[in-house]
């Protein structure tokens, strides 16, 4: 009795330790200098008014001149915007330089990789490359491309590095582009996690669940995959069945109404204590969905896998499966 009594004290402790350690903040962070990829809309937008606020040096970058007229007139004047297309070398290039010329000696305390698509979401055999093409280019070719291009600059304030993920990266929910390129999110930031532990930067992955933002509209995806749909060959349309894609719509929107998240203050909340933080965790599982659905069955055997993700796909009319 005695042992269990010690083994419980013994738990509760450490929890509390933990609790205490995940709470302490690294000191005189106002007018750190923080750049944000992806601030148009959805988390990178609301990143940036949060840090500008909190007084941080933001740097945010928009793909759109609306976007970044748009976020410059609700924020301070300390906060810049500059437009910036991830998959471009040479604009990625040059807002770098820009951002060395601001920063100087100081370096760049923080990166937040956010910039991202969803792709369009279809069975295999109904994409091209091409559509696999600009998720992967976005979400990791470009990631990757910033992240190297501003490392000199992370390296010298000793700082850190957030890389916006997806439980996408855990667990293949969906076909298309966007969970090939956000393991590959995965697999880069545990890479530079490791390489960077010996200059005192920090890195970390942000694994968001399903949050309603305009990239993840439910009516977007739908329209895109509807698209692709009326342009495939007779042949691909009759194995599939005319009635296919609206049962499928209909499994999709169900699942998406049980897992939507609303709060994307959640995931603003991850991002702050990952630059503040004076123990940033490696990485922050959020959304009700990611915690108690997405990553545990990321974690089951394949079948098990294979057989809840199925059950919410409609079936083609030329199933072999029962």
């Amino acid at each position: 009795m005695l042992f269990y009594i010690v083994l419980v004290l013994g738990i509760i402790s450490l929890w509390w330790h933990w609790r205490a350690r995940d709470r302490m903040k690294v000191t005189n962070l106002t007018g750190k200098y923080i750049f944000i990829t992806g601030c148009d809309t959805g988390f990178g937008n609301m990143a940036a008014k949060t840090f500008d606020k909190k007084g941080f040096r933001v740097f945010a970058s928009c793909l759109t001149e609306t976007g970044a007229k748009e976020l410059k007139a609700v924020t301070s004047n300390q906060l810049q915007t500059v437009l910036l297309d991830v998959r471009d070398s040479d604009s990625v290039k040059k807002v770098a330089a820009w951002i060395k010329a601001e920063v100087q000696s100081e370096g760049l305390w923080g990166l937040i990789n956010n910039a991202g698509i969803i792709g369009p979401s279809a069975p295999t055999d109904w994409l091209d490359i091409e559509h696999f093409r600009e998720p992967i280019e976005v979400n990791l070719i470009g990631l990757i491309n910033v992240t190297i291009n501003m490392l000199p600059l992370i390296k010298q304030a000793k700082g850190r590095i957030v890389n916006v993920s997806s439980v996408g990266g855990r667990l293949a929910f969906s076909s298309g582009g966007y969970c090939p390129s956000k393991f590959g999110v995965e697999g880069f930031n545990d890479s530079l996690r490791r390489d960077m532990k010996a200059f005192g930067v920090n890195v970390s992955c942000i694994q968001p669940g399903l949050f309603k933002t305009p990239l993840s509209s439910p009516v977007k995806i739908l329209k895109e995959k509807e698209i692709i749909w009326n342009q495939l060959p007779p042949s691909t349309k009759k194995q599939y069945g005319e009635e296919y894609f609206q049962k499928d719509a209909a499994k999709k929107e169900k699942l998406t109404k049980i897992c939507l998240n609303k709060d994307i203050s959640l995931v603003v909340e991850c991002m702050e204590h990952a630059l503040t933080s004076l123990y940033p965790r490696t990485h922050y599982i959020i959304g009700q969905d990611a915690k108690w659905f997405w990553t545990p069955l990321s974690r089951m055997p394949a079948a098990v896998q294979d057989f809840l993700l199925l059950r919410n796909r409609a079936k083609p009319a030329a199933s072999h499966t029962n």
